[in-house]
């Protein structure tokens, strides 16, 4: 089967990295509301620790600072090799709803190139949901510094900000996955674990590529 490169080595790094970090930070804050000890999951092998808030914690700081490097690096990295073609486009809304409906037979598949346009799309909103948890977050972590005062209001919006968007954020990624498995987007998966894509579904889905 000929294939083609479509993701580089440092971006299927990258984009594993966030991913897996993306999923610990989620476990981990969820683990501080608490839940795991209201739902029994402490009581599945292995998830004892779950419920812990000292532990859960830990986990959630050394996570995010995996996580927050590695999405500044992603940005910098593509910026300076002027990468831009995730980014949103004119037209890509209307391109999106076509897409969709191609999904389901309803309609012809919109013009694509190396990304289609429900894909630049998807990404703006969960790039711009992983900045602003990185934000609240930070500025969470800002106030435990000690002799740092921040307005008590200011602070209770920041924390509810953080735990809806980790809510949104959750959702995102389960949609990301489901929308994975549908059999038009199967053939993207192994390019991000080999980096290769086959060449006739490139040609066929991402013609302007």
């Amino acid at each position: 089967m000929a294939t083609r490169i479509r993701h580089s080595l440092t971006v299927r790094v990258t984009h594993w990295v966030i991913a897996l970090s993306g999923i610990l930070l989620l476990f981990s804050g969820f683990g501080q509301l608490p839940l795991y000890k209201r739902y029994n999951l402490i009581k599945v092998p292995g998830f004892a620790w779950s419920s812990n808030y000292e532990i859960t914690l830990v986990i959630h700081y050394l996570t995010a600072a995996v996580f927050t490097a590695a999405v500044c690096f992603h940005l910098v990295y593509h910026y300076r090799r002027r990468e831009f073609g995730i980014l949103p486009k004119r037209g890509d809304i209307s391109d999106s709803i076509k897409g969709f409906k191609a999904m389901f037979g309803l309609g012809e598949e919109p013009h694509h190139e190396k990304f289609q346009a429900k894909q630049r799309v998807i990404y703006t909103i969960i790039g711009s949901t992983s900045l602003l948890l990185i934000v609240t977050g930070l500025l969470k972590s800002y106030k435990n510094l000690g002799a740092i005062v921040l307005d008590p209001m200011l602070l209770q919006w920041v924390a509810i900000t953080h735990t809806v968007t980790g809510g949104i954020f959750m959702m995102l990624f389960l949609a990301h996955v489901a929308a994975l498995l549908l059999k038009n987007h199967r053939p993207m998966i192994p390019s991000m674990i080999t980096g290769r894509i086959d060449k006739e579904y490139a040609e066929k889905h991402h013609p302007g590529w």
